[in-house]
């Protein structure tokens, strides 16, 4: 059973330091065993999209190029899969909120673009990241077989789907989410808007790790970065969509979970969603809306 460990960190405003805060997580995480080791969205930098400002675009970096090539370095000497989240520079004027996977051997895998972006007070995206052309991936590592999407991709049934097609038995999400003030005291029917907006976020990956029958990993940041109060709760979900490990709302953790992939195989036998699938009816989800 390989063990897998999300890396749930605050972020300070110099790029280097995250980049040696992250990679001595990582080494700390292989340390206590881990196998396939994941960074939250966007690691190397503070949570820029709160704000539009084209400086931002400083921080950005070529993939693949120097970070790359320092955690296949760091993979092939701890002999672990890393999962990385970054801001991409493909070109001047051309950006992608980009992750990628480097095998335990060192070898880089590939990388994946985030594809739907979001716009919403605080969550600036669509002014920074072009959405992705590299299609859903599943990449085939020495300890199981990963697909990775970004954050507000995780809303999106029709991305896990795809990507679990591809043969993905782990669902892994970088993340950066949290709590505006404003909204998150507001009553929300018997509870308040700040749990019900958590609820729905862990609830529809649950979903997909149900009706994919896989695990599902989401890894967010935590502490307060202008006015967002990101929530941690990075968490892993088995395949019958069960939270099983959980890290807290506030504080860096290193979140470990061994994944059964001979169970999730023997779930797949006998609850066979793929099999029954009536890929005959589904033409109309291509569709942007059916009048």
């Amino acid at each position: 059973m390989p063990r897998i460990a999300l890396l749930q960190l605050t972020a300070d405003p110099a790029p280097a330091v995250n980049i040696q805060k992250t990679e001595e997580a990582i080494r700390k995480a292989a340390a206590g065993g881990a196998q396939i080791i994941c960074t939250q969205e966007l690691f190397t930098t503070e949570y820029f999209c709160i704000t539009q400002d084209t400086d931002n675009f400083d921080l950005a970096d070529p993939i693949p190029g120097e970070l790359t090539e320092s955690h296949q370095a760091l993979a092939k000497e701890l002999g672990v899969v890393i999962v990385a989240s970054g801001f991409e520079k493909r070109a001047t004027g051309l950006y992608h909120n980009t992750a990628w996977v480097v095998d335990s051997d060192g070898t880089y895998l590939g990388s994946y673009r985030k594809s739907h972006i979001p716009q919403d007070p605080g969550f600036e995206e669509k002014f920074y990241f072009t959405p992705g052309d590299t299609g859903y991936k599943c990449f085939h590592t020495a300890f199981g077989k990963i697909g990775v999407l970004i954050c507000w991709d995780q809303w999106y049934p029709e991305a896990a789907r795809i990507t679990a097609l591809k043969g993905a038995e782990i669902l892994i999400y970088p993340t950066a989410i949290g709590w505006l003030p404003e909204e998150k005291k507001l009553p929300s029917g018997n509870t308040t808007l700040g749990e019900a907006q958590h609820n729905a976020w862990q609830s529809v990956m649950c979903g997909h790790a149900v009706a994919n029958g896989c695990y599902v990993c989401a890894i967010n940041r935590v502490g307060t970065e202008g006015e967002t109060e990101f929530w941690g709760q990075s968490f892993v979900s088995n395949h019958y969509g069960q939270v099983v490990d959980i890290a807290s709302v506030h504080d860096e953790t290193i979140l470990y979970h061994d994944i059964d992939l001979k169970a999730l195989e023997d779930h797949r036998r006998i609850w066979p969603f793929f099999r029954d699938r009536r890929i005959d009816t589904y033409a109309p989800i291509t569709e942007r809306f059916l009048d």
